[in-house]
């Protein structure tokens, strides 16, 4: 082989690869696509409530320790409606079921009724009349039943403690000219009630709740009973038994934030990297310079 072939191969082998290179050294890798997260915000799951609302109570019969061996019959025992006024304090466990405690006023009702009594005499009538309240304190567990349109459909049930007042009770009994009053008592009796409504969601903070309850408020009962002259001869008040009620409320639920508790805050969730797989170069394509064809020197 003569040198000028030689050289001429061995230069045309260093540009292919000198090209292939170069290539090589041209290409950059992919750069990762960073995807952000949006503003993720975190509320507190404690929450204020109020409430107001009316009532419609009723109470299963009266006794009094006086009328043990007589016959006795009641007719029209009844309450005035009377307004209704709640606070409270809850908590959200999830986005189905909730806690809250409760305690309400419940103003005075006016309270009519009347009693044929027979002694084994002429039977007599006794009219009475009288006002009752309550301080009712419940702790109360919801489930929300979803939500379409802002609005979430719930039912709950609560147990409490209720202490019920009976004051201005008054008897009187017209065929035997007597009247009698008996001084102003409370009693402290369990509770519990079965509740169900809707909420309407105003805001984020904020919701309006229209619910029904029943509640049962257990017994009641009067003062002492004497008569007009201050004449008694025995502790005789007149019980109360099995106090229901059925209340129609409207509510307003506040969460924290709304009072600026800092009971909520925003954050940023980290971003996500996406890398695209790696590309490549093609694998470089060798070029060689031809053989030197072999001449014979014979």
């Amino acid at each position: 082989m003569s040198g000028k072939r030689i050289g001429a191969w061995a230069l045309g082998a260093g540009l292919v690869l000198a090209a292939t290179a170069a290539h090589a050294a041209d290409y950059s890798p992919p750069q990762p696509v960073i995807i952000p997260q949006p503003v993720i915000e975190e509320y507190s799951a404690w929450y204020l409530r109020g409430d107001i609302g009316f009532t419609n109570q009723s109470v299963r019969n009266l006794t009094n320790i006086q009328d043990a061996n007589n016959s006795v019959q009641d007719f029209g025992d009844g309450f005035d409606a009377s307004p209704l006024f709640g606070l409270g304090v809850g908590y959200y466990a999830n986005d189905w079921l909730r806690f809250d405690v409760t305690g309400e006023y419940r103003s005075k009702a006016n309270f009519h009724g009347a009693q044929v009594i027979n002694d084994g005499t002429t039977p007599f009538t006794d009219e009475y009349s009288a006002s009752k309240s309550e301080w009712l304190f419940l702790a109360n567990a919801y489930v929300d039943l979803g939500t379409w349109n802002n609005f979430t459909p719930f039912v709950g049930a609560g147990v409490g403690m209720s202490r019920n007042t009976i004051s201005s009770f008054r008897d009187i009994n017209t065929p035997r000219a007597g009247v009698a009053f008996a001084d102003d008592a409370s009693k402290w009796n369990f509770a519990w009630a079965l509740h169900a409504g809707v909420a309407y969601k105003i805001s984020k903070d904020l919701s309006l709740e229209l619910s029904y309850r029943y509640v049962d408020l257990g017994d009641a009962q009067s003062g002492d009973i004497f008569t007009y002259l201050g004449q008694n001869n025995v502790n005789n008040p007149m019980m109360f038994h099995h106090l229901t009620s059925q209340d129609v409320r409207l509510g307003l639920r506040m969460n924290f934030e709304a009072l600026d508790f800092g009971g909520h805050h925003q954050y940023y969730a980290p971003p996500q990297v996406y890398a695209p797989p790696p590309q490549y170069a093609p694998q470089p394509q060798y070029q060689y310079a031809p053989q030197p064809q072999m001449q014979s020197r014979g």
